[in-house]
């Protein structure tokens, strides 16, 4: 037999394994193991074997991990049992007879005669050889190819399993130095097309990682600054829609970090301020915003008014029950609110500010009004939102900005 046709079967022999983004097991182009079947004990075993072949696994971790907190009376034998139907699997799926796993002195070994390609691997591996790379230019080619190695978390879908949660955490921090060693060599090179490209694929290999900032800071470094005010708004949105209320101060955070890298060209006064202006038509309705925003403008208000000599109120609108007590929870709660939300924006001026502070309560920073102009406006409100014979109302409470209680 020649040397290519040795070469060939030692390929045939292999068994690719993927990690990253699920588990699945190929051997000759046939998929072994995917899909459901990543969380049963023979795939379970695999896993474990198939990533530790070096090191081993010893008995306490398999049982940990096949069996978890469960009381086994006979702990070996119920590895050997697990084990041996393992064995007769493989075998019927057709790998070359061997014993594919060993036992040594309480450790478990894959067998040496069947070789395994894993790409968390062959990832840890490449960024160790692009580590090494001395030559700037070559450094980053090699890191970029290791960063689209990774394509997602580590067996993920197994963030239970105590060992494979550990691995997922180290995968995900070297790909997160990776990406940053690239993004620093390219951001010196001024190759900013190639950063765009790598600050997209990191978003989407680990989503809501904060990746966006690397492609905003691209778009700017490439003169794209109407894209980049585009993204501005779809990232913050995104980065809102997925925490909400729950950690305003993350989204606080993202939004600052984004809003840095804005940086426009040139423009006249003119062109400035038709950006900044409200293009949409809001019809005499109150502006809507989310809370973050609602924020800076009670705190920019507040540093303002009092020079400025206007009245401002704050409003909080909380939707009761038919005893006059807040709804907190129930199914009626979020179609009461948005049909709150509706109201209100309709009732109040458009000078005015509304947002939503959490289930069933709405705030408005009333501009330039008086204590009486306030119940009026409550009245309006109720006018707009209650239908019928509803039981539900709506309880209000009013501030002076600066003089509360006033």
């Amino acid at each position: 037999m020649n040397e290519s046709a040795e070469k060939i079967e030692q390929e045939q022999n292999v068994l690719y394994v993927k990690a990253f983004s699920g588990f699945s097991v190929k051997y000759r182009e046939t998929e072994l193991i995917g899909g459901k079947q990543v969380e049963s004990q023979f795939s379970l075993l695999l896993q474990l074997l198939l990533h530790n072949r070096s090191s081993g696994v010893p008995r306490s971790l398999i049982k940990a991990t096949l069996f978890e907190d469960r009381e086994i009376e006979d702990v070996s034998h119920a590895i050997r049992t697990v084990v041996y139907n393992a064995k007769k699997r493989l075998s019927a799926f057709g790998l070359p007879a061997c014993d594919y796993i060993q036992q040594r002195k309480g450790v478990y070994y894959w067998t040496d005669e069947i070789a395994v390609v894993e790409d968390a691997e062959e990832f840890e591996r490449s960024l160790a050889e692009a580590r090494l790379e001395e030559v700037p230019e070559e450094r980053v080619e090699g890191l970029l190819d290791v960063c689209y190695r990774y394509s997602g978390r580590f067996l993920s879908g197994l963030d239970s399993v105590v060992w494979a949660f550990q691995e997922s955490e180290r995968y995900r921090d070297l790909f997160h130095g990776c990406v940053e060693e690239a993004a620093a060599l390219l951001r010196q090179a001024h190759r900013y097309k190639t950063m765009y490209d790598l600050g997209v694929y990191a978003s989407t290999a680990d989503p809501f990682a904060e990746w966006e900032e690397l492609t905003m800071e691209a778009l700017v470094g490439l003169g794209r600054f109407e894209e980049a005010e585009r993204f501005y708004d779809d990232t913050v949105n995104a980065y809102i829609k997925e925490y909400g209320n729950r950690s305003n101060e993350y989204v606080k955070d993202i939004t600052k970090k984004l809003g840095n890298h804005l940086i426009y060209q040139h423009e006249t006064i003119e062109e400035i301020q038709s950006k900044l202006r409200n293009m949409d038509p809001y019809g005499g309705r109150g502006y809507f915003c989310s809370l973050p925003v609602f924020q800076e403008l009670y705190r920019t208000m507040e540093r303002t008014m009092e020079r400025s000599g206007e009245r401002v109120y704050l409003m909080l609108c909380t939707i009761v029950d038919s005893k006059g007590n807040p709804m907190k929870e129930g199914p009626r709660l979020e179609g009461l609110s948005e049909r709150l939300q509706d109201a209100i924006v309709e009732s109040v001026r458009h000078t005015d500010t509304v947002t939503r502070y959490g289930k069933g309560q709405y705030l408005i920073l009333l501009i330039n009004t008086s204590k009486e102009n306030c119940a009026i406006i409550e009245r309006r409100i109720s006018s707009n939102f209650l239908i019928g014979r509803q039981r539900t109302g709506v309880e209000y409470s009013v501030n002076s900005v600066i003089f509360p209680n006033n």
